[in-house]
């Protein structure tokens, strides 16, 4: 996985938290649902450049 991929991921799976953060603490919940779902994104891509490395590595 590239630098720039990783970073670029923690930084959304960061923001999806914020979001998520931010809407508990205001009651919004559709806002902490969106949080939620930018997490969950961010963890399958990351899921996904691990996979990929992983083929990568022992080709």
């Amino acid at each position: 996985m590239g630098a720039d991929e990783k970073a670029e991921n923690k930084k959304d799976e960061l923001w999806g938290k914020g979001k998520e953060a931010i809407g508990k603490a205001t009651g919004d919940e559709e806002l902490e649902s969106q949080g939620k779902l930018d997490q969950t994104k961010a963890n399958l891509k990351q899921a996904g450049e691990k996979l990929k490395d992983a083929f990568t590595r022992n080709d």
